[in-house]
């Protein structure tokens, strides 16, 4: 499963559930999908969705997901990296009306030197999501902490041992630590 959260911030965050909607539609994306679109005015025809979520909510699709997908905001997405999983961070831009300005950009762009995210932009979310060019692609798992992002970490209860196909095709070692 693929949780896709955009947070709470009331502007809208269009651009990136259209493309996860298009990229399911497309039969890009096999895996079930549910998106917290928040204040969007899209809404997604391919994914499950709901526009707020409580925070009981949001950490069980959380612990629920093989892949998290969310905005720029801190807490989410370090929220994430607790639960021992790598997120794909899609920061919210000033010239798209995402945001008031683009601090969740200059923020993960200084994070990702420290943390293990995934920063991508909606032109990339089918690569950082492990999806190839092929018609139908299966989740490959989550990465995990111990595949190079922190030494003596196993695998949290339920997770499998794949990684995506991602971490294996491009090198990110410069932006993990």
């Amino acid at each position: 499963m693929i949780f896709v959260t955009v947070g709470t911030h009331e502007q809208q965050f269009n651009r990136l559930i259209k493309e996860v909607d298009r990229l399911k539609g497309e039969g890009l994306i096999q895996d079930d999908i549910f998106v917290q679109t928040g204040f969007s005015d899209y809404e997604p025809v391919h994914c499950q969705w709901k526009a707020l979520i409580s925070y009981y909510e949001m950490n069980r699709y959380m612990d629920e997901a093989d892949i998290v997908i969310t905005h720029g905001g801190p807490a989410t997405f370090m929220g994430v990296i607790s639960k021992g999983k790598r997120p794909i961070v899609v920061p919210r831009q000033e010239k798209f009306g995402e945001h008031v300005n683009d601090h969740q950009l200059e923020f993960c762009n200084r994070v990702k030197k420290i943390y293990p995210i995934i920063l991508s932009t909606t032109t990339q979310v089918k690569e950082s999501a492990g999806c190839s060019d092929s018609p139908v692609i299966p989740a490959l798992g989550r990465p995990r902490w111990e595949d190079g992002l922190r030494p003596g970490v196993q695998d949290q209860p339920g997770q499998r041992s794949e990684t995506l196909s991602l971490f294996l095709k491009n090198d990110y070692s410069h932006s993990i630590m």
